[in-house]
């Protein structure tokens, strides 16, 4: 797999893919009594920011991650106080880097791999997440959905890289955990490369775009594309 016949440009997802969300479980435990409650909270965000996208509505990512645990703390009859919600943001803009990301970003950019990232979070001040991890040095480009106004897996937001890089969305992979960003990449027209952390797996429905690349982790994805150069 050579340059020539793969992009150049990878678009890195951010939240799960390079930073560990399970570093806000304590919340949950302490909140409802069970970490586990962090996934039900995570997925009802993703369904409510698509279910805005496709209503025609946008309010930050942000602020639908507050209402969402108090939609959760609702459902299971628990209590989110202020003190709740400021501890909800400080875990979100501090979370540390998966163990497998700046050595994978590494290989990538000194094998000649333009790094750009793209999140559904907005963009924040300085430090911002990925600084405070120590992996933002690695991109040259950080995109968020802002300019769009629609959460990905909308076309337009991968439309809006690829514009803003004056590529083709032919030009970009993009790599996540969450199969439902790579199979809006591909519907996009980019490649699509999967990572398949803890809580993601592959959907096997037919006509459900698989994608170009598959690892468990950031690490051997670079194997695949590093060594098959």
């Amino acid at each position: 797999m050579a340059h020539d016949k793969f992009p150049s440009i990878f678009v890195f997802d951010v939240n799960e893919t390079l930073l560990d969300i399970t570093t806000l479980e304590p919340l949950f435990d302490r909140i409802f009594g069970d970490g586990r409650i962090l996934r039900e909270w995570f997925a009802q965000l993703i369904l409510y920011s698509q279910t805005m996208t496709l209503s025609g509505i946008y309010v930050p990512f942000g602020e639908l991650g507050v209402g969402t645990l108090q939609m959760i703390a609702n459902i299971h009859q628990a209590t989110v106080g202020d003190g709740d919600i400021a501890e909800l943001k400080e875990r979100m803009s501090t979370m540390p880097a998966h163990p497998d990301a700046a050595p994978a970003l590494t290989r990538f950019r000194d094998a000649g791999f333009r790094l750009v990232t793209l999140t559904n979070s907005a963009s924040g001040a300085s430090p911002t997440p990925l600084e405070t991890a120590g992996l933002s040095h690695f991109f040259e480009r950080h995109f968020n959905v802002d300019a769009a106004g629609k959460f990905k897996p909308a076309p337009e937001t991968y439309g809006l890289v690829a514009q803003k890089l004056a590529v083709k969305p032919a030009d970009l992979c993009l790599v996540a955990c969450h199969l439902w960003d790579t199979i809006g990449a591909q519907a996009a027209g980019c490649r699509g490369a999967f990572i398949t952390r803890s809580g993601n797996a592959m959907l096997p429905v037919p006509g459900v775009p698989v994608p170009d690349l598959i690892a468990p982790e950031l690490a051997t994805l670079a194997d695949q594309i590093i060594g098959r150069q």
